[in-house]
């Protein structure tokens, strides 16, 4: 078992499956693209346990807290990994994560994106540690996201030569 599935299993996490894509549902795009070292990460949502897209569903700061909204961008964390494992085999393969682009659907006035999309950091940090975890951010609010999510979260990172 690789250090950063070790360190998912200590902290009692798991990755989920491949999201279960609707038949009535077109997906025309690489959830996880690898370009020799580089890795861009298409905008996820958070995955239940069974791979589809985990509730609570609705705006942050009316439908959601921000602990609620802080929980999903938390899944949405293990949901970019799950991507990442399958399309280059190992997590310990990142070098080093770069840059992260967090929306969080928001209620008209709320203003805590920042506080919401802590939820992927905060784990990605807790994983990979400040040396390869540590990246640059956007947290923004948008009036909707697809299926209602509540956060979508896109990266890009390095592999190790």
């Amino acid at each position: 078992m690789s250090e950063i599935e070790s360190r998912l299993t200590a902290l009692g996490l798991a990755l989920p499956p491949a999201f279960p894509v609707p038949s009535d549902l077109r997906l025309p795009f690489e959830f996880a693209q690898v370009c020799g070292v580089r890795v861009l990460l298409s905008g996820h949502g958070p995955q239940a346990a069974d791979g589809t897209l985990a509730g609570p569903f609705g705006k942050v700061g009316a439908d959601l807290s921000v602990s609620e909204g802080y929980q999903a961008a938390r899944l949405v964390a293990l949901s970019m990994l799950a991507s990442l494992k399958r399309a280059i085999g190992d997590l310990d393969r990142v070098d080093r994560w770069h840059r992260v682009f967090g929306m969080v659907n928001s209620a008209p006035g709320f203003t805590q994106q920042p506080q919401v999309i802590n939820g992927f950091s905060d784990l990605i940090l807790e994983l990979y540690g400040p040396q390869r975890g540590t990246h640059t951010r956007s947290a923004i609010g948008v009036a909707e996201l697809p299926f209602n999510m509540p956060v979508e979260i896109e990266g890009e990172l390095s592999l190790r030569a």
